[in-house]
């Protein structure tokens, strides 16, 4: 993955849907040239970030259906929409909602949130592939691990192909 675009997974309920957040900050490399004097956050990353909250949610639905080691593909985007820019300093809230899947692929709807305004939405398709690589599977477990519980420490007793039900915590303001 070379952009990881979410900070945080809130909520993980395989078959459902899925929440998590990302802080766009003035630090990412992308507002170098997007736009000087001007930093809008691009769309093109917006729509990835909540490919990325759809993967998880679709790789966990499957692995709930039995289906162990695949990796979520995106392969198509339809329907996208974007409302209103997305600036350095607001925390995106990512939501990702299962319309179907089944081990050939999948499709979500996704939409993205700053505070209260819906800033995009979308439907993303997905197909799978098999995860065979140890390294791979040890950099994607740490990943997993990092945006459920906030760190990738190596002796976390999930595996990735763990069912990675995560509900917001009491002291979390509802999604």
């Amino acid at each position: 993955m070379r952009y990881v675009l979410l900070d945080r997974l809130t909520e993980l309920t395989p078959g459902r849907s899925a929440r998590g957040i990302k802080c766009v900050s003035l630090a990412e490399d992308v507002f170098e040239h997007h736009f000087p004097g001007h930093p809008l956050f691009p769309g093109a990353l917006l729509v990835e970030s909540m490919a990325q909250v759809g993967g998880v949610l679709l790789e966990a639905t499957l692995r709930q259906q039995g289906q162990h080691g695949l990796h979520a593909l995106l392969v198509s985007i339809d329907r996208a929409q974007f409302r209103h820019p997305v600036r350095p300093g607001e925390k995106l809230v990512l939501h990702a909602q299962v319309l179907h899947a089944t081990e050939d692929g999948g499709r979500i709807e996704a939409t993205a949130q700053v505070e209260d305004r819906l800033v995009a939405k979308t439907q993303l398709t997905f197909a799978f592939a098999r995860v065979t690589s140890p390294p791979l599977l040890e950099t994607r477990r740490q990943v997993l691990c990092t945006w459920l519980y906030g760190e990738a420490h190596p002796s976390h007793p999930h595996d990735p192909d763990a069912d990675f039900a995560r509900q917001p915590a009491p002291d979390e303001p509802p999604a």
